[in-house]
């Protein structure tokens, strides 16, 4: 079993292009042995943003401090401690910190096959 607090856990800035100060720490990952999912934790300061963009996979989030707007390709949703989204395979999406605190949340994701 693996157990620690999650400041153990790096703090790193992701390499995708289209990021503006936002980190990520891989909490469970394929390095722990975990074979299915991985767990992220996202720190988006304010007036910062995740990339607008898609992918295969699904995921969910579920946000745990901080406020802002989720943008997808038709229109953007704000969000809130204690909101939670399902992405889809292949849906456009964003989240932008228009807050003035720090936005975190959790990000599930399957690893690529």
């Amino acid at each position: 079993m693996k157990h620690v607090h999650f400041t153990e856990v790096k703090l790193e800035e992701p390499s995708e292009e289209g990021i503006k100060d936002m980190k990520v720490r891989w909490l469970i990952s394929k390095n722990d042995g975990a074979k299915n999912f991985a767990m992220r934790l996202f720190e988006i300061q304010p007036g910062g943003y995740s990339p607008f963009h898609q992918h295969d996979w699904e995921h969910e989030v579920f946000i745990l401090e901080g406020s802002g707007i989720a943008k997808c390709e038709k229109n953007q949703e704000p969000y809130k401690q204690g909101d939670v989204f399902f992405i889809r395979p292949m849906e456009w999406h964003q989240f932008i910190n228009t807050g003035k605190k720090l936005t975190k949340f959790l990000c599930l994701i399957p690893h690529k096959k």
